[in-house]
């Protein structure tokens, strides 16, 4: 999907990720996998847009109900969803799916921004800077109270890490929230370690497991130049990786999203996306030495 964003190409992200060896990283772990295509979803061009305070929110609405479904049925048969990406409007779908199964889930969301806009806020219109927000039940009624479900997850229990790039009005919207908040000066103060421990004691309180939504942009530009909307200054390779292994050694992971990847826009043969295969293995317990 990249009807949440105003740059085009994160709806290739899942192709480019499927094509930089997703499957066969997977398999070659011991675990199963079952690659349930795409969810269908119109492209921008053939929609016309009804409000320009909300582009295509008709069509985000729709889409996210069907994912919701999908990886609420995936819970249910008691697998994992690892949801592909696409412009971080997916999270309404797949926490929405989350939040069906399992009651009071926890959320860790690694971003460069904070997608805590409402209209009134937002400088641009676009649904993905808009998702944390409504998620927590904040904003347009019918994106708030998408598949019957608000809030999809506490205030008190989500955590945002990597943030540098925050609307003037999202500031105060977030100092005012009850999220957690590791700016990348925090993390260059406390080290990536020490924030992900305290984000899992924040996020996991309750022991009913936690939601990662990883936007690809949170990584520096350097290292991830294929996203929708880079911002320098953001994690290292290590300190990527380090953080995931951190959250899989704690066996809380429940879901997975990787949004964000955009190969019009990278270089070096699909490097972000190779990156997005190797973050995922180490969401899900790879490790160079057992």
């Amino acid at each position: 999907m990249d009807l949440g964003a105003n740059r085009r190409g994160t709806d290739m992200g899942p192709s480019a990720v499927r094509y930089a060896g997703l499957s066969k990283a997977l398999l070659e772990m011991g675990l199963d996998v079952i690659d349930r295509g795409n969810i269908s979803v119109p492209v921008p061009e053939s929609v016309k847009v009804a409000n320009p305070e909300f582009m295509f929110m008709d069509e985000i609405i729709n889409v996210s109900e069907h994912l919701g479904i999908a990886v609420a049925e995936v819970l249910n048969n008691e697998s994992f969803p690892l949801v592909l990406g696409g412009d971080h409007s997916i999270a309404l779908g797949t926490t929405l799916g989350v939040s069906k199964v399992i009651q009071d889930i926890g959320l860790i969301w690694f971003d460069a921004h904070g997608d805590f806009n409402t209209c009134e806020t937002s400088e641009t219109g676009n649904i993905h800077g808009m998702s944390l927000a409504a998620l927590t039940g904040h904003g347009e009624s019918r994106l708030v109270n998408l598949g019957g479900i608000s809030p999809k997850v506490r205030e008190e229990k989500v955590v945002l890490i990597g943030i540098r790039d925050l609307d003037k009005e999202e500031k105060v919207r977030l100092r005012n929230s009850k999220v957690t908040v590791y700016s990348m000066k925090k993390i260059d103060e406390m080290g990536i370690g020490e924030v992900v421990k305290e984000a899992l004691l924040i996020a996991g309180r309750g022991g009913n497991g936690i939601h990662v939504s990883f936007d690809l942009d949170v990584v520096d530009p350097s290292v991830a130049s294929g996203v929708g909307t880079p911002v320098t200054g953001g994690l290292g390779y290590r300190e990527a990786h380090l953080a995931l292994e951190l959250i899989a050694e704690t066996k809380l992971l429940r879901a997975l999203e990787i949004c964000e990847v955009n190969p019009i826009v990278d270089y070096g043969g699909n490097r972000t996306a190779r990156l997005a295969v190797e973050l995922v293995t180490s969401a899900l317990g790879k490790r160079i030495y057992q």
